[in-house]
């Protein structure tokens, strides 16, 4: 028990640390320093109260419990023997650590679509998801805003992870960090995505943040978390989130829509 609560501890500080950190920084930047001068880039006109912020972080505080005892478990003495993680960096070529990344968040992608999709049946949404989608004008204080039961499967991913290929605890560690931030990013409120990536081949398959923000608002389609491949292959993609990004790349840099 010692043990547990000492590595519970360290995985707890870690995660809710990075949660203050990296959504504190993007919170400072576009909603206390610059909001005048990064209106143009705000998605949604209007703006959540002080009250939503602090409902966001207990819950995410909760959530950061959660995820960081799935992430015990993953890495747990106990399972260790049944999965892939390598501790000696060098047993495989160094160049797999960020393939291996790479795929992991592939393989996040299509678990969370899934996963979103399943806690919007009609008999789990207001039972777990419900308390996500109350911002309806998300924050970066949104990122882990979570039932707790939603949290556990939000970070059941990682155990998911660990038996399904080779991984070395720091790749682990740079994914639970580059999640985040794409987390945070989707959840933003503001797009930032440059001038030319509306008419890029990456438009079409990856994920922005008017694209999550849309689903806040309109609380279906668009499951996705990284990329829109899934949506587009199930046919879920909201129908007016390319008129919603053009509206907003048109609001950002007084250009007309493409056609």
């Amino acid at each position: 028990m010692d043990h547990f609560l000492e590595s519970f501890s360290v995985a707890f500080l870690l995660t809710i640390a990075r949660y203050f950190v990296i959504a504190g920084i993007f919170f400072l930047v576009f909603y206390l320093l610059f909001p005048k001068s990064l209106l143009r880039n705000k998605i949604q006109s209007r703006l959540a109260g002080k009250l939503d912020f602090i409902r966001e972080i207990l819950h995410s505080s909760v959530s950061s419990a959660m995820l960081a005892i799935t992430a015990i478990i993953a890495l747990s003495d106990g399972l260790r023997p049944y999965t892939l993680v390598y501790t000696d960096i060098y047993e495989y070529p160094l160049i797999w650590v960020p393939v291996s990344l790479l795929l992991s968040l592939l393989v996040h992608d299509a678990y969370f679509y899934w996963m979103h999709r399943i806690l919007h049946h009609k008999s789990l949404f207001k039972l777990t998801h419900l308390v996500h989608h109350k911002s309806t004008n998300p924050s970066p204080w949104t990122s882990y805003s979570f039932h707790f039961l939603e949290a556990i499967a939000e970070g059941g991913v990682m155990i998911v992870l660990v038996f399904v290929m080779p991984l070395h605890p720091l790749t682990l560690g740079l994914f639970a960090l580059s999640s985040f931030v794409i987390n945070v990013y989707g959840h933003l409120g503001y797009e930032i995505m440059p001038k030319g990536f509306r008419n890029s081949f990456l438009f079409e398959i990856v994920n922005t943040s008017t694209f999550h923000n849309f689903h806040h608002l309109k609380f279906k389609g668009n499951y996705g978390l990284y990329l829109r491949v899934w949506d587009r292959w199930m046919k879920t993609e909201h129908p007016d989130y390319v008129k919603e990004y053009d509206r907003i790349q048109q609001q950002r840099f007084g250009e007309s829509r493409p056609q």
